[in-house]
């Protein structure tokens, strides 16, 4: 009888946990808090993209190609090449 007591006390207190919770979930206080927490926070991005400091780009030319030719000793292997050969 005690057992079936104590799980009958542990079903109420989780469904009771999910029932309030869910209520305030609801809740107009809590959807007038969420949406003004969203405009704030609108605001707050236009702001911090109005004071932010832009940097010039000094990335101009930093990649040098080099042309293959520069080495002509070297020997040319092509992956499909080794396939074929393997065969």
């Amino acid at each position: 009888m005690l057992k079936e007591l104590k799980y009958l006390l542990y079903l109420f207190v989780i469904l009771l946990f999910f029932f309030l919770s869910l209520k305030y979930y609801f809740s107009d206080d809590n959807k007038k808090n969420s949406y003004r927490s969203y405009k704030q926070i609108d605001k707050k991005i236009v702001n911090y993209s109005q004071n932010m400091i832009l940097l010039k780009s000094d990335t101009i030319d930093i990649v040098e190609y080099v042309e293959k030719t520069i080495d002509k000793n070297k020997k040319n292997y092509n992956f499909w090449n080794l396939i074929k050969n393997n065969e």
